[in-house]
């Protein structure tokens, strides 16, 4: 089973206990897999708009809110919507 995968199947339970949680469910989402790739491979995603100093990767913003966002806290700005970071990073690859 792939991260995602698995963080829908615990995300899908989320839901079924609290409904009104479903527009919280994309960022969710994105968090997990950001966490488990953190433990096995290293930050990601690496910020695209930061060119000098240590890599560090973006955050979702909100946390837990509708519409979420990969943000760069260093540089103060929104780079892609949760969903649309390949486009905004110019790959052609789907990423969350």
């Amino acid at each position: 089973m792939s991260m995602v995968e698995e963080s829908v199947v615990q995300r899908r339970w989320w839901v079924e206990q609290w409904p009104e949680g479903v527009a919280y469910v994309a960022g969710l989402v994105a968090q997990d897999v950001q966490d488990a790739l953190l433990e096995t491979y290293g930050r990601w995603p690496l910020c695209p708009v930061c060119g000098d100093g240590d890599p560090h990767a973006l955050e979702v913003e909100p946390e837990l809110g509708p519409d979420p966002h990969w943000v760069c806290h260093k540089a103060g700005v929104s780079v892609a919507p949760v969903g649309a970071l390949g486009p905004a990073l110019g790959s052609g690859a789907s990423s969350s």
